[in-house]
């Protein structure tokens, strides 16, 4: 299997079950600019950031068996669950590559909102502006979700956190 493949593995075996395509997307993306080792290529995209190569890995774990796609209706809207299968986690098991701290990041990520991993997503995609700029680009590009104040200052308040988590790693 190819590395990339085998990495985006550990996301799924690590943070247990992952419950939507754009939360997904933003986990890796945080991980990503946590400088853990994903390689997937980012575009700025309607819901923020978002891999069309992360899209193909995840449906060829799929094709394969090693993870599993759940949808489920959810009155309007359709909704993806991943998860390891056991034969992704007996894989897993035998070629498993070491990320410390990779389980810790994840599960810290994965108990947020998709909604402010979006937003999270969106400052880190614009980290290197000034905030203020940054705040102003998040105004313009999200008024839809219509992120409070207090919801960026609380975002730049965990992307901390979730680095001094991450830079144990590095």
């Amino acid at each position: 299997m190819l590395y990339d493949h085998q990495k985006l593995m550990s996301v799924f075996a690590l943070a247990g079950e992952i419950v939507g395509r754009k939360k997904l997307q933003k986990m890796v993306f945080i991980a990503k600019k946590m400088k853990f080792p994903f390689q997937e290529k980012f575009e700025f995209h309607f819901y923020g950031p978002y891999s069309e190569e992360l899209t193909l890995r995840v449906e060829e774990l799929c094709n394969i068996g090693f993870v599993k796609e759940v949808k489920e209706d959810k009155g309007g809207y359709s909704q993806y669950r991943y998860s390891i299968t056991p034969s992704g986690h007996e894989f897993f098991e035998s070629e498993s590559i070491a990320i410390p701290q990779l389980k810790e990041c994840l599960t810290y990520m994965n108990e947020q909102s998709s909604r402010f991993l979006e937003l999270v997503s969106t400052i880190l995609y614009f980290e290197d502006l000034p905030q203020d700029e940054v705040i102003a680009k998040v105004a313009e590009l999200k008024r839809k979700q219509n992120y409070s104040l207090e919801e960026i200052d609380q975002a730049y308040i965990y992307i901390d956190k979730l680095r001094k988590t991450a830079d144990s790693h590095v």
